[in-house]
């Protein structure tokens, strides 16, 4: 019988890292942006622009890191990857220039995809994959706080230290925290890959909704939705803040937008609490219908603070469910074997489109009006909800057949 429980200390101390990584790699940027531009005597513009020069690197070696997770186990990858994310660390902490610094944030970038949700995901379902989907929605609910600790935390640290000293900081949390938290996994990884090769004691795995005849085009689909929804969110968290000012909500724009973090975890509560029966089709058809509605709320809404706030709830709804069906949408339509090499290559697609969100974002806000971008946002994730709904007609038209 298929043991169904869930790896509960997998599942909380992959939550501690991802808080850590996605707070120390992704989330604090915003905050450091800014004075890191004034210490390389650069715009704000520039370091978004450098970002996504980052992100772009970081998209093209995700098939090829996949694929690495797949053969050497995600457990060991994300062990490497804490030592290297805090060398990265160091390493931008310490460049001497601005061609240094675009060098190492690209390095930073790279990282990241070692110690990141793709990693992650992937650790879980090569460790029980007929609970992967399940532990996915738990990870993602602890996770979910990174932004609510780390932007708070990253601006009180910027009164007292300079933003090198808080990528120091940084750095030894994935020394001190993250590496040790990883190596104790990799005895579970090698277990469960060691009975994949063992015939006696093969490990049950999903097969996945979609026929093998499908799949090539029901993989392009899904592609093309994740890249749109992480172009959207790439474009707005990483200008959370600035975009709120630019709407005239400049006091109030910390406090809105740690309303978003808490978001993130109530809407995976309910869903696990409230979504068993609920698909990973349909959850990211309503996560993508969450951020469209919420962008339309601020565009009509701000400057008036409620508005703000229901913005900053509904975007926090859509962004943490969509986390959830980033690891589970493709386990569920495609299966567990390969699925790795799978989310290398979904991560590549959207890392690469959505490197050009940073830089975009900022141009935007600076050159055109605010209402315009905030248009164009709505447009493209309601084109990304679309492409969800026609892998759903897919599904139920093979059903009915």
């Amino acid at each position: 019988m298929t043991d169904q429980r869930l790896p509960v200390y997998a599942i909380l101390s992959l939550g501690l890292t991802q808080i850590i990584g996605y707070g120390t790699l992704y989330y604090s940027f915003s905050v450091l942006a800014p004075s890191i531009a004034g210490g390389f005597q650069a715009t704000t513009e520039w370091v978004y622009g450098i970002l996504s020069i980052a992100l772009l690197a970081g998209g093209v070696l995700a098939p090829w890191l996949g694929k690495l997770i797949d053969r050497l186990g995600a457990a060991q990858i994300m062990t490497v990857g804490s030592a290297f994310a805090a060398l990265a660390l160091i390493l931008c902490a310490t460049s001497p220039n601005s061609l240094a610094f675009i060098v190492t944030l690209t390095i930073v970038e790279i990282a990241a995809n070692l110690v990141q949700y793709g990693a992650a995901f992937a650790l879980l379902v090569q460790i029980k994959p007929m609970v992967a989907q399940r532990s996915i929605v738990y990870l993602t609910l602890i996770a979910g706080f990174a932004s609510t600790i780390f932007w708070p935390l990253t601006s009180l640290l910027l009164q007292w230290l300079t933003w090198q000293q808080i990528y120091l900081v940084f750095a030894g949390l994935h020394l001190v925290v993250c590496l040790p938290l990883h190596y104790s996994l990799t005895r579970t990884s090698k277990t469960t890959h060691d009975q994949r090769k063992n015939d006696d004691k093969e490990i049950a795995s999903v097969a996945g909704a979609l026929p093998q005849a499908s799949r090539r085009m029901g993989f392009t689909v899904l592609l093309a939705a994740f890249s749109l929804q992480a172009l959207i969110s790439s474009a707005i968290l990483v200008h959370m803040i600035p975009l709120l000012s630019v709407l005239g909500l400049a006091k109030s724009a910390a406090f809105i937008g740690a309303v978003f973090g808490p978001s993130q975890v109530a809407s995976r509560m309910i869903n696990m609490m409230a979504g068993k029966t609920l698909s990973p089709v349909n959850l990211a058809i309503i996560a993508a219908s969450f951020i469209a509605l919420s962008v339309m709320i601020l565009m009509i809404g701000a400057p008036y603070i409620p508005a703000a706030i229901l913005f900053a709830c509904l975007f926090g709804f859509g962004n943490g469910l969509f986390s959830i069906i980033s690891g589970s949408l493709p386990l569920f339509l495609f299966g567990s074997t390969g699925y790795g090499a799978m989310q290398g290559k979904l991560m590549s697609a959207r890392l690469v489109l959505s490197a050009i969100a940073p830089f975009a974002m900022a141009f935007a806000l600076k050159n055109t009006s605010v209402y315009i971008t905030l248009a164009i946002i709505i447009v493209v994730s309601i084109a990304g909800g679309g492409l969800y709904f026609i892998i759903k007609q897919d599904l139920q038209s093979r059903a009915l057949n």
